[in-house]
């Protein structure tokens, strides 16, 4: 799983008939402290997030195990809206 924030979204005239119904959005990883890393991740959107959002993506088989998406054929996956990330104990350096 990759945490990261919906920064923008893919804007398309035709995709597989398989994708219809869903967004497809760009997310950067970030770390739990909400840094960004690297990178875009091109993801389906299973949970209806938006911009600026922190979400969990999932990515290869595990992105088709929903009920909504086991059907599109994609590679990445939003799953989750993050509302906050805790830690229990003091993380380590």
């Amino acid at each position: 799983m990759i945490l990261g924030r919906v920064v923008g979204n893919v804007v398309t005239t035709r995709k597989s008939p398989r994708l219809e119904g869903f967004k497809i959005l760009v997310v950067v990883p970030v770390n739990p402290d909400g840094t960004r890393k690297s990178g875009y991740i091109i993801a389906i959107d299973a949970v209806g997030a938006g911009a600026g959002e922190l979400v969990l993506t999932v990515a290869g088989s595990s992105s088709r195990e929903d009920v909504k998406t086991k059907r599109a054929r994609t590679d990445t996956t939003i799953i989750a809206i993050v509302d906050d990330v805790n830690f229990t104990r003091k993380r380590e350096a």
